[in-house]
């Protein structure tokens, strides 16, 4: 998957859809003329858990425990298999939550049979219940979330390669398949410490949506904190969805701050949970003639966020 340049792109969320309807939604994004799908990540949604979701006001987020979260890469291999130019990524897989060599295990397949079209968007979790039950310490997910993405660059490698880390140890090892080329990483959240993870070892930045002017203030600080991290002028995926209208000024201004792609919102949002198949199938034709064909020329960015 190439990162920067080109036009703006322009990805679908799948989150909260109906598993079987999964497949021929994807189908239709790829003919509408979408870059990609992307999916989100919950082992399992508690009966009950203390609000800390970052991204809705009282901490609550607007999913139930009976809301669809099917595994991402059984998916992502389903829907890569009914599709030929159709990318995929996660919005976001837990990372902390698991061991990365599972984890590296099934993004590598997964890239392998898609052949490329696969990238692993990560976050660091918010639902301390989900790391309880699996028996995962909540407190230190920051350090397993650094030590999993050096365990999971240095695997995809295809070499021998051992670690030895605070939170992963092990000895000298070999993955195969490995990916035919480095699966990207790209790094979700918008709170100082994601900002500054995704500016040191990400190889992009996933939002959950922001207002246009939140938007050009978060790539303005991603710009400068991969100025000190020393890494400006190396490729860097930006996927920004917005909260706002997708109209040709606010796509144009954040693809000119860096922006290389955006979102259209889960269907629950935008054509309300009762959806039909039909009408979501209706939406993405829309979306691609209304939106995606007329404001494919937006772009002619260069690997990272403009100067402000």
């Amino acid at each position: 998957m190439q990162l920067g340049g080109g036009p703006l792109r322009f990805w679908q969320s799948l989150a909260f859809t109906e598993i079987d309807q999964l497949r021929p939604l994807a189908v239709e994004a790829e003919s509408a003329g979408f870059h990609g799908v992307l999916l989100s990540e919950h082992v399992f949604v508690p009966e009950s858990f203390d609000p800390r979701y970052p991204y809705a006001p009282g901490g609550r987020p607007d999913f139930e425990s009976e809301t669809p979260f099917p595994d991402p890469w059984v998916t992502i291999g389903a829907l890569a298999a009914a599709t030929e130019r159709l990318h995929f990524a996660t919005l976001v897989a837990i990372l902390p939550l698991h061991h990365p060599l599972p984890v590296a295990k099934a993004v590598a397949t997964a890239s392998r049979l898609s052949k490329g079209r696969v990238a692993l968007g990560v976050g660091a979790g918010w639902m301390k219940e989900e790391f309880d039950v699996l028996g995962v310490d909540f407190a230190t997910r920051g350090g397993r979330f650094d030590e999993a993405i050096a365990v999971l660059r240095a695997v995809w490698s295809g070499e021998r390669v051992d670690f030895h880390g605070e939170h992963f140890d092990f000895p000298r090892l070999q993955m195969c398949p490995a990916p035919d080329e480095p699966v990207p990483i790209y790094i979700g959240g918008a709170s100082p410490a994601a900002l500054r993870r995704a500016a040191r070892l990400g190889d992009g930045w996933v939002g959950a949506g922001n207002t246009p002017d939140e938007a050009v203030e978060i790539l303005r600080r991603l710009r400068r904190l991969r100025g000190e991290a020393g890494r400006r002028d190396e490729p860097f995926e930006a996927i920004v969805p917005l909260v706002a209208s997708p109209d040709r000024d606010s796509l144009q201004r954040i693809a000119d701050h860096g922006a290389t792609a955006t979102v259209s919102y889960p269907f629950r949002y935008t054509l309300g949970s009762d959806a039909t198949l039909e009408q979501k199938r209706v939406w993405l034709r829309r979306f691609g003639a209304e939106v995606i064909t007329p404001l494919s020329s937006i772009g002619d960015r260069h690997a990272g966020p403009s100067p402000a």
